[in-house]
Order: structure tokens, then sequence, then C-alpha cells
């Protein structure tokens, strides 16, 4: 039953609120309660959006993963202008530098002269002039590429993976892992920004209750001393009683001007979550004050299933949990199998690299040599080929990858059997928060009434001299203690409320209560976040705590 009810959450934060590409919705006029400052968070937080991007780049590396599956067709073109070259000068028409006529036969001439005109050609390189740059004979090779001033080429290359050894199919295995990994962290990401912001609204509304609550008791304490400085000059009171209230008094002033403090502190919390400016005026409903304090409603159908099976057993003073419910599937011990499951893909890739590979190749090239500057493409080659490439001699690189694959493998297999563990714990542990927030919220019942009660007697009888002024100043403190630790403890009931909802997805912290577990070395990194407050206790000053029970869990 907890496991359905919490795994919804997920669905929850992604319909409910907007996504964070979305424009953020303004602010709402009046005080704004729980549910829409949840409803505001995701759009302004950092956290989600920076997963949101880690996602969007998991599904580009599937998509370069797949590319390697598909033909690759690439068309290039190129220019090339000779300045100075070696065969320069091979190809003229004439016979520069020798003072040598061409060569020129005269079919129709008698036979000595046609003999004599070889020889002479012969002897003074004419011969040689014609063969490659003879106007147009049957020799002519003067539009041979050596040499020449223009060289355009334009040319299409495709190519098709015919055998890889394996290497595609586990890249793309790591991709489409890499990208689950990805939605599990956005997961996690949301969770915990629903915590944080829940946490922060309930912070805030306890320091501005602790404010009025520290502020009543000023007041009460001077409207004291004005009656005990009435009695003193009608001459009822003595001088010591005058001091003491006095003393009562100024005493009030330094712990309501650190609850005013606390109080700014906890809106720029909240502020940041919201991504206000810190001169913005935010007012918030007050939820802790009402008696019966049922659940918030983002929360309630999943804390009730929850709190339901929850029976806590009392004896001698001691509450004994008792869990029946099945442990509900966490999304931290997910994410940790996907990163084994990964690891194993990438310990794959890195074997198939011993495995050749064979890829079909083809171009298809025009080129011309024009000796202006438009050219006529006249030419072309065209190659179809198949090439095998296989590894042979790495230099120890292919065994120190599947070194570093294999450690990597056994580092995410320890993590996913640390994270489980730790996983039970730190359910049980929200249980237990829960059953003594509830427990400890319920001992404060009656008891801000009694304690109302008994300063309003002894303020009578303050008033009508028949008790000192220790008296009512005892019977005040009692009052604010009263206040601070009912309101205390509803805003611990509501947290750990929202945690209990929130669970599945919240991310594992380490057995001290620290940072939570992070991703192994070189896996896709889950948004550090930071970790769970210890309650509220940093915010209430100068509080008793109320009445403590002893939780265990079996």
């Amino acid at each position: 039953m907890f496991l359905r009810a919490g795994g919804a959450l997920c669905g929850l934060a992604m319909t409910t609120f907007p996504a964070f590409a979305q424009t953020a919705p303004p602010i709402p006029p009046g005080p704004l309660t729980l549910e829409q400052v949840l409803a505001l968070a995701e759009p302004r937080s950092e956290s989600v959006a920076i997963a949101q991007f880690g996602v969007r780049r998991a599904e580009g590396e599937q998509v370069r993963a797949r590319s390697g599956r598909y033909p690759q067709l690439s068309a290039a073109a190129s220019y090339d202008r000779a300045l100075a070259s070696e065969f320069e000068g091979v190809f003229d028409t004439t016979s520069s530098g020798t003072g040598c006529a061409p060569f020129s036969l005269n079919s129709q001439g008698p036979i000595e002269a046609r003999v004599a005109e070889i020889e002479r050609a012969i002897d003074c390189g004419a011969v040689g002039s014609g063969f490659f740059g003879g106007g147009g004979t049957s020799g002519d090779l003067s539009d041979l590429p050596f040499g020449r001033k223009n060289t355009w080429r334009a040319s299409l290359t495709f190519s098709q993976n015919l055998y890889s050894g394996g290497r595609l199919g586990a890249q793309a295995d790591v991709a489409n892992l890499g990208q689950e990994t990805a939605g599990l962290a956005l997961t996690t990401a949301r969770a915990q920004m629903l915590y944080e912001v829940t946490q922060a609204y309930y912070d805030a509304v306890l320091s501005d209750r602790l404010v009025a609550i520290a502020a009543a008791t000023l007041e009460q304490a001077g409207s004291t001393l004005k009656q005990t400085q009435a009695g003193f000059e009608a001459g009822t009171q003595p001088e010591f009683e005058v001091l003491r209230a006095r003393v009562s008094r100024d005493n009030q002033s330094p712990i309501l001007i650190r609850q005013r403090a606390n109080r700014e502190v906890a809106m720029f919390r909240l502020k940041q979550l919201l991504d206000l400016p810190a001169d913005y005026t935010l007012q918030l409903t007050d939820a802790l004050g009402d008696e019966s304090l049922p659940p918030p409603p983002v929360f309630a159908e999943r804390v009730a299933n929850v709190e339901n099976t929850l029976r806590p057993e009392v004896a001698d003073g001691a509450v004994t949990l008792k869990i029946d419910t099945p442990m509900p599937e966490r999304t931290a011990v997910v994410e940790a199998a996907t990163s084994v499951r990964q690891r194993e893909a990438a310990l794959r890739l890195v074997e198939a690299q011993k495995m050749p590979s064979v890829q079909f190749n083809t171009s298809y090239v025009r080129i011309a040599y024009p000796e202006g500057a438009f050219p006529s493409f006249d030419r072309s080659n065209w190659l179809v080929g198949v090439s095998m490439n296989v590894p042979i001699l790495t230099g120890g690189r292919q065994r120190g990858d599947e070194a570093v694959a294999r450690a990597e493998l056994e580092q995410a297999r320890a993590q996913r059997q640390q994270v489980e563990e730790l996983a039970n714990v730190d359910t049980r542990s929200a249980l237990a928060e829960l059953l003594a927030a509830r427990a400890a919220w319920e001992a404060m019942a009656g008891t801000v009434q009694q304690a109302q009660r008994a300063y309003q007697i002894a303020n009578v009888r303050f008033t009508n001299g028949v008790s000192t002024q220790l008296e009512l100043s005892d019977a005040r403190v009692s009052l604010q203690q009263a206040e601070a630790n009912r309101t205390q403890a509803a805003r611990d009931l509501q947290v750990a409320r929202a945690r209990i909802a929130l669970l599945p997805n919240l991310p594992v912290t380490s057995g001290t209560g620290a940072a939570p577990l992070r991703a192994p070395q070189g896996a896709p990194q889950t948004p550090s976040l930071p970790s769970q407050p210890q309650g509220g206790t940093e915010i209430r000053n100068a509080v008793i705590q109320g009445p403590q029970r002893q939780v265990g869990i079996q």
C-alpha cells in the first residue's frame, strides 16, 4: 500500500506542476498556501532545470550512439591554386631555351627531307617537346594534372558499417541506460525540491508564529509592569516587585528581536527557492494553528495510507513501532541498479574494441583543371572498397581499459548494495520520525489551553495581591513555552508527513545523515542535493522541549 501510494508522487510532480521550460506563473495576491507555493516552486527551481538538461543531454547521447548504425554520406568541394610546381614547363608547346623550332613533318616531301627533319628534331629536343605538348597530336598529354595552376574538386563520400564487433550495440545500451538514469535523477530532483520547499514553508510559518508568541509575551510583561508600577505609586506594591517586573519585561525584548531575525532568515530561504527578490513581501497562510492539524492536501492521500498502518504500542511510557506495510521501492535503489547495468554495458563496449570492424566505402569525385576561373568538371574518379580494421598491438591500452571498466563495475555493484541497505534504514527512520512527531503533537494537545488558564489565574492572583511577581512570571514563561512547543510539534509533524509522501523518490542519505549518496565516479551524476535539516530547532529559541518518549522499531 505504501509502495503504491508513494510511487504515485512522481506523476504528481510531473503533471500538477509546470515544467521548468515553461514561463513561471505569477505570484497570486494574498497569503499563499502550501499548494500554491509548491506550484510556484518547480518552474523556478534551478535543481530541476539542471536535471531536465541532463535528460536532454542523455537523449542527445542516444541519437549519437544510434548514428553509427546508419549510412554516412558527406559532400566536399575544394579549389587549389598552384603558385609554383616542379612540373612547370613540361607541357609547353614551344622549345623555349633551346632555340630549336618545333618538329614539323611534311608528309608530301621527299623521303630524304622527311628523314632530315626527324634527325634535326631529335638532335635539338623538339621531338620530346612535341610528345608532351605537340598541339593536339595523338600522343598529347597536356591535359594531365601535373603542374596545373587551377584545380577544382567536388566529391561525395559514402560509408556504411558492416560489422562492428559489438561496439554499436554496447554504445546503444550505454546511451539508453544513461537516459534512464537521467530520468530517475529528474524524478529525485523534483521530489527533493518539493520536500525542501515544504520544509522552508513550514519553517517560515513557524518563525512567524514564534514572533507572534514573543510579541504577545512582551506585551503581557509590559502590562504587568504597568500594573506593578501603578501599585507602587499607590503604595500597595514594593519597589522590589517593580524592578522584577521591569527586568522580566526587558528580558523579553532580546527574544523578540531574535525571533524576528530568524523569521527574516526563514523568509529569505523560501524566497530563494521561489526565485523572488529579497525585498518581496511574502505572506503565508498559518497552517500550524489548526487543532486537528490534517495533512497538507497535496500529500493527504499518500500520508493517510501510511498513517493508518502505523499502530504504535505504548508500554511503560515507551512507544514501539511495528511496521507491517511493505517497504516502498526507492528511486535511489533503482538508479543504483541502473548504474550497474550501465557499467556492464560499458565493459562490453571495452571488450568489443578487441574485435575487428568492417566498413564499406565509396567516393565519387568530379575534377576540373581550367585555365580560367570557371571549371567544366570534365574528369572524374569513382572508388568503391571495403576496409577492415583489426587491433593487433595497443601497447597495453586495451588491457588498461578493461581493468578500469571492471573496477567501475565492481564499484557500482558495491554501491548498489550499500544503497539498498541504507534505503531500508532510511525508510524505517522516516516512519519512526512520523510516529514520534505525531505522538509529540498529540501529547501537547490541551497544554496551551491549560497554560493560558494558569496564566489567567496567576494574573488575577497577582492583581489582587494574593501572589507574587515571581509566580506570574513563571506562568507567563510556561505559557510561552507551551505555545512554542505546540507550534514546533505541528511543524515537525507536517514536515514528517511530507517526507513520508515523497519518500520513494527522495535521495537516500548516508548513515550519518550527511549528504545523499552519489553515483560512482564517471557515471551520470545525480544533483547533489542538500541533506535533510534536523527540524526547525534552529529557529526556536529559549523554548523547553515537550514530553519525551522513546521510540523503538521492530
